[in-house]
């Protein structure tokens, strides 16, 4: 299960950070990182802060976009250091950690860790199903990348090894897993219900305000599985097939 589990740094502006943060990974057994567009490439001081984690960083991917960074997660979960201005479905880490394991026995998960400096965009925030804020001390709540991902790191273990143990004690009966869609599956939707507003007129293309915004909150609070997209979709299809058809006489 844990190597379904992916840490997402974005942006990273120091590679010091992502070596301390593989480092970080693998003491509580996670190896799956990807970077998105990092300002410093991970080499010799990233080497260096990695310590014994140096084939964390080896196998490490490299893309341009979150999107990409997402795009076969069916889970994705961001951290975030404050409040935004929509309100989006919150995690503890200790939640967010046990979330990580139930899930990812059966799909892929991402953890998304922001810039050092200023964390992730709203936009960024949006494409998650879950934000994980770490209650650290009000007073003083300075916490760096490397320290981030091993408190959720550590949550994720915590949880799994409660999993294990919950696995050797006598059998109940256990609720059927839900298997939702990916990020790739998500966007498509959100690109088609997108598509849909504008050509019924319901978003006006040069003032399209905060709608698709308040929508996305929507269906993430609601978090529909695989075959309610599917059927979402197919009401987008419907509506499509009748935009272009003439007004009956």
């Amino acid at each position: 299960m844990l190597d379904n589990v992916r840490i997402v740094l974005v942006n990273t502006s120091d590679q010091r950070n992502i070596g301390s943060a593989a480092r970080a990974m693998k003491t509580m057994g996670l190896s799956d990182l990807v970077l998105v567009s990092p300002e410093e490439m991970p080499e010799g001081k990233a080497q260096a802060l990695a310590a014994g984690a140096t084939d964390v960083l080896a196998k490490a991917r490299i893309v341009a976009t979150l999107e990409e960074a997402i795009a076969d997660c069916q889970l994705v979960m961001a951290t975030s250091a404050r409040n935004r201005t929509l309100d989006w479905p919150q995690q503890t880490p200790r939640e967010a950690g046990e979330r990580t394991v139930r899930e990812g026995g059966q799909g892929r998960v991402a953890l998304i860790f922001g810039r050092e400096a200023s964390g992730l965009t709203n936009e960024e925030l949006q494409l998650s199903q879950f934000h994980i804020h770490i209650p650290a001390n009000p007073d003083y709540s300075s916490l760096n990348l490397a320290m981030a991902v091993q408190t959720i790191s550590y949550e994720v273990r915590m949880a799994w090894l409660a999993q294990q143990a919950a696995q050797h004690a006598p059998q109940q009966d256990t609720e059927e897993l839900t298997e939702y869609p990916n990020g790739d599956d998500l966007e498509g939707f959100y690109g088609h219900l997108d598509r849909c507003l504008l050509g019924s007129g319901f978003i006006i293309r040069k003032h399209p305000g905060q709608i698709m915004s308040k929508l996305r909150r929507l269906f993430t609070r609601a978090r529909p599985d695989k075959n309610e997209l599917n059927i979402l979709r197919g009401v987008l299809a419907s509506f499509e097939r009748h935009f272009d058809k003439p007004e009956p006489k």
